[in-house]
């Protein structure tokens, strides 16, 4: 009986010296170099955490239960009530800041040769989401300060 006969493409894919096969062994290697340096950094502050538990002395007074407000003594209730607005005023900003960083890479793009229309156009859907945005913050009364 004779041997089934496999395509080149199919059995150059198969090898394990093939180039595809050493592209993706490199691809999950440096992907294995991320994943240790995460353990490393959450044995390390596991470690941290730990030693100082056990390092700490543990002497409770009713002076350090205490709630400490930059050295004044704490007068009235312990809960105070902020405004939303001034929250969302800086959501707002985080927002539109990053946003703002991620046009500095288009435009180094947009000068590229061959992709000014595709980046162009990218671009204004872009800012078409943020303006969006923007009009439903206005129209929700989000941008009135009083």
């Amino acid at each position: 009986m004779p041997e089934p006969t496999v395509p080149i493409e199919w059995a150059a894919a198969a090898s394990p010296h093939s180039p595809s096969a050493h592209l993706a062994a490199d691809y999950f290697q440096s992907y294995s170099v991320v994943g240790l340096l995460a353990v490393i950094g959450v044995l390390f502050v596991a470690v941290a955490f730990g030693a100082g538990r056990l390092l700490r002395p543990v002497v409770p007074t009713p002076e350090k239960l205490l709630t400490y407000e930059c050295g004044v003594d704490p007068v009235g209730e312990g809960w105070a009530h902020t405004q939303v607005r001034y929250y969302v005023y800086a959501f707002l900003y985080v927002i539109f800041a990053v946003d703002s960083i991620f046009l500095f890479p288009w435009a180094t793009v947009f000068a590229a040769p061959g992709y000014g229309a595709t980046t162009l156009v990218e671009m204004f859907i872009f800012l078409g989401f943020l303006a969006v945005g923007l009009l439903y913050a206005y129209k929700k009364g989000v941008l009135e300060w009083t």
